[in-house]
């Protein structure tokens, strides 16, 4: 069976794993829909979820970037980068929307061009700023990379990348 992996915990087993990589600040709790929809189809996956509900000061910035990092580092070695880029429901005029997933988006891209061993899968939902740009870019320098349109679409894409290394 499968684990659930959140925050700041880390596991060093080589196990199969689907990093959900997203907006999270200003997004709905779209990771939720995700793991289900992928539980039911493959139980036996480990999801590394970096959406975590913090109690007020347990948040530590430089533990939670790290753990992201490490999760996308054994998802491109051993497993699938799902990239769901969620329209924005709330807006922080403080905050650029989907900041940090638009450059991990460019960063993971840019690997896999220069290592098509790593899986990415993107799913953009319709009302996500720049869509047209990211969809442009990708067809031009991924065009393996199908880009979905739905949540569903985008964790049975995943669902297949991960059982082609299972």
């Amino acid at each position: 069976m499968g684990k659930i992996i959140l925050p700041p915990k880390r596991y060093e087993e080589e196990r199969k794993i689907i990093f959900l990589a997203g907006p999270i600040q200003g997004a709905i709790d779209w990771q939720k829909e995700a793991i289900k929809i992928i539980m039911e189809k493959l139980p036996e996956v480990d999801i590394a979820n970096p959406r975590k509900d913090y109690i007020d000061e347990q948040f530590i910035y430089e533990e939670q970037v790290d753990w992201e990092t490490f999760y996308l580092n054994k998802a491109a070695k051993n497993g699938v980068i799902l990239f769901w880029l969620a329209k924005e429901n709330v807006h922080y005029c403080e905050r650029a929307y989907a900041q940090t997933t638009r450059f991990e988006l460019a960063e993971w891209k840019t690997k896999h061009e220069n290592n098509k061993n790593i899986k990415i899968v993107l799913g953009i939902e319709e009302g996500f700023s720049n869509k047209r740009y990211i969809t442009r870019r990708i067809n031009q320098d991924c065009p393996e990379i199908k880009i979905c349109n739905s949540l569903k679409e985008t964790c049975m894409e995943a669902i297949k990348a991960i059982k082609g290394v299972i």
